[in-house]
C-alpha cells in the first residue's frame, strides 16, 4: 500500500487480505461468483438465493458477492437490505453466521475479529469509496437510453 494510507487504514488492508479477499479478490473487491454467506432466511421474503434459478440444492441461500467499492453509496446491505451499517455487517460474519451444508468454505470456521480490528476494516473500506466517480456526470448512465423511442 502506499504510504499516504494511515496506520488505521493499513492494519484494515491486512484484516482484508486475510478474512475477506477470498470472495472480494482485488482489484474489483469481488470476484462477482455467487456464495453462501451464513445469512438466516428471511421468513418474509423466504428468497432461497441462486438456488430459486438453478433448481439446485446446492445453491441454496447462494447470493451475488457484491464489490466492496464504494460501500458509502450502496447501502443497506446484503441481498435484501437487512444490515444498515457496515458494523451491523461485521456483526453478521463475526457472530451471526448461520452454519448449514451450503455455507461458503472461508466462514465455516466464522470470522474472529476485535472491536479495534473492525474500526480498521472499516477504515480501510472507507478507502475504496470515489466520491468524484460516483456524481461525476461522465460516467451516469445516458437516461436518453431509457426512453421509449414512441414517446411513451
Amino acid at each position: 500500500m502506499p504510504p499516504s494510507y494511515t496506520p488505521k487504514e493499513i492494519s484494515g488492508y491486512n484484516i482484508y487480505k486475510s478474512n475477506c479477499a477470498n470472495c472480494h479478490a482485488e482489484p474489483l473487491f469481488s470476484t462477482y461468483g455467487f456464495a453462501n454467506n451464513g445469512l438466516v432466511l428471511d421468513s418474509t421474503l423466504k428468497d432461497i438465493g441462486r438456488q430459486k434459478l438453478t433448481l439446485n440444492p446446492k445453491d441454496s441461500l447462494h447470493f451475488k458477492i457484491p464489490s466492496l467499492r464504494n460501500l458509502n453509496y450502496t447501502f443497506p446491505y446484503m441481498h435484501d437490505g437487512r444490515f444498515k451499517t457496515l458494523r451491523e455487517v461485521l456483526k453478521h460474519y463475526t457472530q451471526k453466521i448461520q452454519n448449514s451444508t451450503t455455507l461458503s468454505t472461508e466462514l465455516k470456521n466464522g470470522i474472529s475479529l476485535t472491536k479495534k480490528q473492525q474500526t480498521d476494516l472499516i477504515s480501510f473500506l472507507n478507502t475504496l469509496n470515489d466520491r468524484d466517480f460516483v456524481v461525476s456526470q461522465k460516467h451516469q448512465i445516458n437516461r436518453s437510453f431509457f426512453i421509449n423511442t414512441e414517446g411513451n
